[in-house]
């Protein structure tokens, strides 16, 4: 019996797997099961050279508990090991300048078992003592059996081991005993060895007999040793696809179309990636997309190593050119890993195009489960938006569908506006502001209907890429301020008309919670609304992207700005004024005559002042100046007042106003209610 010490330069490398790789013990059964598969690869391609003098037999890698005895082993029938092996591939292990990185990284077990190899001693995170009894593949070999209590110390003596390959035997700590339960090991063994390309079985499969489980004499082999993504896509029809996304998610909807990944230069790389069909934002979820390394699970944190916006999609991907045993932070900066993900954008943007050319029919039925992925990618990655604009669609409120440059030469006749600006007008829900797209129709514009999670960021991506284009909700403005064709005629209602006929409905206009109305009159026609109320495109765009940017969630607390519209045109708004000065006209002489004289007063002391500096200006003149201001707020309070009285009691006010916010939606509860009866009445 030999005994010595594992050779490393630091005893520190067993409480740093017990303790600070805690947090991950569970990777050692994905750790110890792969040597178990490599051993056994490396055994059948000896046999594929004819250098295996006996028969491979069962190759089956099996994993199996014995609760009495407390341990948890992995067996095979691979290569196995000689004693010199052992001594060379378990004892010796390369530590140097260890202390330092234990420190750095004793957070990060993938980090430390990748960095040194340490693969089986991962069995140490769990175990108690760990024992390999092993024979090697070579003819005369005698069979070993290392013991490890989990202190540098171990020995290793003959065994009398007949078969060739390896049993890893682990006797677990006494707080980890989960990993002597059935249903543990084979919840881990599905998670990270599912896809393994060696038949891994896990005791017998059960079945019912006479109202009980009971075991048969087949072994329950827990995975698929030949995945979809390792076939052919030329061997493989639809249902194939279909079945195994069921199989990877089940009691999901079927996936819209899948990218199969097939591609060995300039790096390895298969999967199948799957678009989900989203029901709603809420269904949205990343790390859908499982990373394997030559069919070992690695994980489903794929970020850094797929685009961002592709983290939405759900699949696999495989790739031996992604290390098994590293931390997310090597990933993300592997150059490796960022050729990967610059491969699968191309590959998905290729798709996608492909799809689009082949039956665009279909394309543009599935273009509203699709648009938020092709449009987190345009927004996030400038090589994509490059190439997804030759298959990006836009979609107007009557359904047709159109391609960017398609839609451009359908608008730009009928809405450039004088400065040469091509106006695209969108509505974001076709019923609510049907009013709005009705009088654009009817001056032959065209409305795309933008009513995705991220069209209002669109919005300012299409702005930045298109020239000379600006994007218009088509409630932002009134119809003939959306697209300016030429200069506006000038307005014929006298400034103090004007004045009273806004005072009279902004008195009016109700108080609502983080809304301010700012009333105007303007000449828009006699066929145009009465009143008609808007939202600055800014304003409200602004508003949209605080939604999903927290950086912008300030814009998200500010008051709606509303404009409110008289149409100074209209009969009705024209009879409201003529009644308002009927009433107040003689009471808002005086204090008309009275502001008159104030403003000029004013006016005459600031012309005074004008050539000089603040503390050079008279003390008395400043209190004449501001005892003259406040007489001039006080009488336009005084107007103000002498309005709203009169207005509170004008029914046909009242009316146009709530007609004016229910087409907004805005008119709700006790208003809405009182609205309703007026309405009655009127009648």
């Amino acid at each position: 019996m030999q005994k010595g010490n594992i050779g490393v330069t630091t005893e520190n490398i067993f409480p740093v797997i017990k303790k600070f790789l805690y947090s991950d013990h569970e990777i050692f059964l994905r750790e110890i099961v792969s040597n178990a598969v490599d051993a056994t690869q490396k055994l059948r391609t000896l046999a594929s050279k004819g250098e295996l003098k006996e028969e491979a037999g069962d190759l089956t890698v099996r994993v199996s508990v014995d609760k009495d005895k407390g341990t948890l082993t992995v067996s095979d029938r691979g290569i196995g090991m000689t004693a010199e092996e052992i001594d060379k591939y378990i004892n010796q292990i390369a530590f140097s300048g260890a202390n330092d990185f234990l420190d750095k990284y004793k957070e990060d077990a993938n980090a430390i078992i990748g960095h040194f190899g340490l693969g089986f001693y991962s069995a140490f995170m769990v175990s108690k003592k760990v024992e390999i009894v092993t024979k090697s593949w070579q003819e005369g070999s005698q069979a070993v059996r290392w013991t490890c209590d989990g202190s540098p110390e171990f020995t290793i003596e003959d065994d009398k081991r007949e078969d060739r390959g390896t049993d890893i035997i682990m006797y677990l700590d006494d707080d980890c005993k989960e990993f002597l339960e059935d249903h543990k090991v084979e919840e881990l063994l599905r998670k990270y060895c599912h896809f393994l390309p060696i038949a891994v079985a896990f005791g017998k499969k059960k079945e019912w007999k006479d109202g009980k489980q009971v075991e048969t004499d087949e072994d329950n082999v827990i995975n698929d040793t030949t995945p979809l993504w390792t076939k052919k896509p030329a061997d493989l029809k639809d249902e194939d696809y279909k079945k195994f996304y069921r199989d990877l998610y089940p009691m999901t909807d079927e996936p819209l179309f899948w990218i199969h990944l097939n591609v060995d230069y300039p790096f390895n790389l298969t999967g199948i990636l799957y678009f989900p069909k989203v029901k709603s934002n809420f269904d949205l979820q990343k790390n859908k997309i499982q990373l394997y390394c030559n069919q070992v699970f690695v994980t489903d944190s794929v970020e850094g190593i797929v685009p961002d916006f592709l983290t939405l999609l759900h699949g696999v991907i495989d790739s031996p050119d992604i290390p098994l045993n590293v931390s997310r932070s090597y990933l993300q900066s592997d150059s490796n890993v960022k050729k990967i993900s610059t491969y699968i954008s191309k590959k998905v943007s290729d798709r996608l195009s492909q799809l689009f050319k082949n039956d665009r029919k279909d394309f543009e039925a599935k273009w509203d489960d699709i648009k938020i992925f092709i449009h987190y990618g345009m927004l996030s990655e400038q090589d994509f938006y490059d190439k997804a604009k030759a298959f990006a669609l836009l979609k107007d409120t009557e359904g047709k569908f159109y391609t960017y440059d398609e839609y451009k030469t359908l608008i730009e006749g009928q809405q450039t506006d004088k400065d040469g600006n091509l106006i695209y007008l969108y509505a974001q829900n076709r019923d609510d502001q049907y009013a709005y797209i009705e009088a654009a129709q009817a001056k032959g514009y065209n409305v795309l209907l933008m009513d995705g999670e991220l069209d209002a960021a669109m919005c300012g991506k299409f702005e930045e890429k298109m020239e000379k284009s600006r994007f218009v909700r088509v409630d932002s403005d009134v119809i003939d301020r959306l697209i300016v064709k030429e200069d506006a005629k000038k307005d014929e209602l006298e400034a103090s008309k004007k004045e009273v006929l806004q005072e009279v409905f902004s008195t009016q206009m109700p108080k609502m919670d983080k809304t301010e109305f700012h009333v105007e009159a303007q000449p828009m026609g006699e066929t145009a609304a009465p009143v008609v109320i808007t939202q600055s495109e800014y304003m409200r765009r602004m508003k949209d992207m605080a939604r999903l940017q927290p950086g912008m969630a300030f814009y998200g607390e500010m008051p709606d700005m509303m404009n409110v519209v008289l149409n100074s045109d209209h009969t009705l708004i024209k009879n409201v004024l003529e009644e308002s000065e009927k009433a107040v006209g003689e009471a808002l002489k005086p204090i008309d005559a009275e502001i008159a004289g104030l403003t000029a007063r004013r006016d005459s002391i600031n012309q005074q002042n004008k050539d000089l500096k603040w503390d050079e200006i008279p003390q008395e003149r400043k209190d004449d100046l501001s005892a003259t201001e406040k007489s001039i707020d006080e009488q336009r309070d005084k107007k103000k007042a002498l309005i709203a009285d009169y207005a509170k009691d004008n029914k046909v006010v009242h009316q146009l106003i709530d007609l004016a916010l229910l087409q907004n939606g805005l008119l709700r509860g006790e208003a809405l209610n009182r609205f309703v009866r007026r309405s009655i009445e009127l009648i």
